[in-house]
């Protein structure tokens, strides 16, 4: 049985699970999430985190380093930000239409009680000039992503100018990234229980009623996040990258399966790349390049909940926005995408923001904290999928890929 195979298995066996501590033995939930399912699920977590933050420094040194041309580098630098920029736009126009469309805050909500403490973002600003740091070990030791990326490209840049001289160094770095990805192997045996755990938490944890009563709004977001999928980043594949997009989805999978079950795109960084190089055949210096800088700066998934959420709130309070505040809610999203860490939950402080900006109760996120936890694990799978489609097109439009082209098109 292949590892996708096993990971499914066990994923399809913790929402079983799932749905029997939820509906049949809610007693025992407690018990069994302390000793059984939190450990392991813990520790596979853990044991991919491990390897994130040495994964984005090796590889984008490499990544920048196989770009010798400083040309070159900031060419392929700006098509990955557009992309970036141009899809996380359609994804919060995708959302608010569909919102719009579907109506998910027209009903009875109960308000009364609704209570949500914000936890303040950064500003845009602040981050932008702290993304040189003063201290690149400490970056590494809080996982500053963006930090870490700007000191990784630092040095990656630094090897390609010196050349020969520094060949020893780039060799070691080189096998530092071939013991890493060996270990990605071995960790990924281990996927298939953390799944379980994982998934049986996630649904487990969730009042079934409270699911029943946000179904419409959990729908919405479903169904936009599937129209991103589908249509935006099916359409750029074909397209633009000259992919098939079966084809893509096919040998992404296992990152996609890892990156729900964790709803981490940095925790899932080491087994999306991997599946890009070995799946799709991108190369490691796109790869190591885009992969790392997507992880931190595109959230498609992430900005698709905020517009939905947002609408979803006006209409429960029976606010209704202007012209000015949609395009508010679709700057402020792109904007706060830039330089939030991919981690579980960060979507709220997202959203937090975005709310504020349009001037709508910050409280309100209590309605949609419910069921966050089981979208947030689609929008993740959503979120890294975005950064392989833009690897594989920017990698192809650099002409590295023509011989797979072509055997492709004659296939």
């Amino acid at each position: 049985m292949s590892l996708t195979k096993k990971i499914l298995l066990g994923m399809g066996i913790g929402i079983v699970v799932g749905l029997l501590l939820n509906l049949a033995l809610p007693d025992m939930y407690d018990t069994v999430q302390s000793y059984i399912l939190y450990p392991l699920g813990k520790i596979f977590v853990n044991l991919i985190k491990m390897l994130v933050v040495p994964i984005v420094v090796v590889s984008l040194i490499l990544g920048t380093a196989g770009i010798s041309d400083p040309k070159k580098l900031g060419k392929i630098g700006a098509k990955t930000i557009s992309f970036f920029l141009i899809t996380t736009a359609i994804a919060i126009i995708l959302a608010i239409g569909m919102s719009y469309l579907f109506q998910p805050g027209s009903g009875d909500f109960q308000l009364n009680g609704a209570n949500y403490e914000a936890t303040e973002a950064p500003p845009v600003i602040d981050t932008l000039v702290n993304i040189i740091p003063t201290n690149p070990v400490n970056a590494m030791a809080e996982e500053s992503m963006l930090q870490i990326i700007v000191f990784s490209i630092f040095i990656g840049y630094g090897l390609s100018r010196l050349g020969e001289k520094v060949n020893g160094i780039y060799r070691l770095i080189e096998q530092a990234n071939d013991v890493l990805m060996y270990l990605v192997n071995v960790i990924m045996k281990f996927a298939p229980f953390g799944a379980f755990a994982l998934i049986a938490t996630a649904i487990g944890g969730q009042g079934f009623g409270a699911i029943m009563a946000m179904g419409k709004y959990m729908f919405v977001v479903l169904f936009v996040l599937l129209l991103q999928l589908v249509l935006v980043y099916g359409s750029a594949l074909s397209f633009i990258g000259k992919m098939n997009p079966i084809k893509f989805f096919k040998g992404f999978s296992p990152a996609m399966i890892v990156a729900f079950s964790t709803s981490s795109s940095s925790a899932t960084l080491p087994i999306s790349m991997k599946s890009a190089q070995n799946n799709l055949n991108v190369s490691k210096s796109v790869s190591g390049f885009v992969q790392p800088l997507g992880a931190t700066i595109n959230m498609d998934g992430t900005a698709i909940m905020q517009g939905v959420a947002t609408v979803f709130i006006a209409q429960v309070y029976g606010s209704n926005l202007s012209l000015s505040q949609l395009l508010t809610i679709l700057l402020t999203a792109t904007l706060a995408s830039i330089g939030t860490a991919g981690v579980p939950g960060v979507g709220l402080i997202m959203l937090s923001m975005v709310l504020t900006s349009v001037g709508l109760p910050v409280e309100a996120i209590a309605l949609v904290l419910g069921v966050d936890r089981l979208l947030d694990m689609c929008r993740t799978s959503v979120n890294i999928t975005g950064d392989a489609v833009c690897a594989v097109i920017v990698d192809r439009s650099e002409g590295k890929q023509e011989d797979f082209v072509s055997e492709e098109k004659s296939a």
